[in-house]
């Protein structure tokens, strides 16, 4: 199943476009997991192509349970889409009460706006999508200041400090963004 979401472009800024990944961005996966900034706040590593097959594995999987949604996030140029993050919609299951937005962006993407879109795209998406969905959340470490950047812009409002919790070593932000 194809599910596309775009946001417009400005004469500042492209536009995104949301895609689930697929087996031919492997190599800009790879590419993408060699930024030591990137690893920092992520949990599986990519570092060859093999890690980055089990990960295009594991989310094609987590599409088909229906539980997890991965999506590619293109940055939509005169000359063509270029893989710039990943925007991934986590837990969605009916003993939970808010699903959990994640995202990354590519290093060569950073400071261009490419997350707020790709996390509004997101946000959008899932509400359509779950039409009883009220709340999305979005965590992240405390000292991850980029992150608490993106939450805002995206109109996720701050709830609550969390404990730490493994893998990650400090406390964090919990942000809320209500239907």
């Amino acid at each position: 199943m194809l599910i596309e979401s775009r946001t417009p472009g400005t004469p500042s800024t492209p536009g995104v476009a949301l895609r689930p990944w697929c087996a031919d961005d492997l190599d800009d996966l790879v590419d993408a997991y060699r930024d030591p900034v990137l690893r920092r706040w992520t949990r599986v590593p990519v570092t060859n192509a093999a890690e980055a097959g089990r990960w295009l594995d594991g989310a094609l999987r987590d599409w088909a349970d229906g539980r997890r949604y991965t999506f590619a996030v293109l940055d939509e140029q005169a000359d063509g889409a270029r893989l710039v993050g990943n925007v991934v919609l986590k837990g969605v299951t009916p003993e939970r009460s808010a699903p959990e937005v994640g995202y990354w962006t590519a290093s060569w993407a950073r400071g261009r706006g490419v997350a707020p879109r790709a996390v509004t795209a997101l946000s959008r998406w899932a509400f359509d999508r779950f039409p009883g969905l009220t709340r999305l959340d979005l965590l992240h470490q405390v000292d991850n200041v980029a992150s608490c950047r993106v939450a805002q812009k995206c109109g996720f409002v701050f709830e609550e400090v969390l404990p730490a919790r493994p893998p990650f070593p400090l406390d964090g932000h919990r942000h809320a963004l209500h239907a």
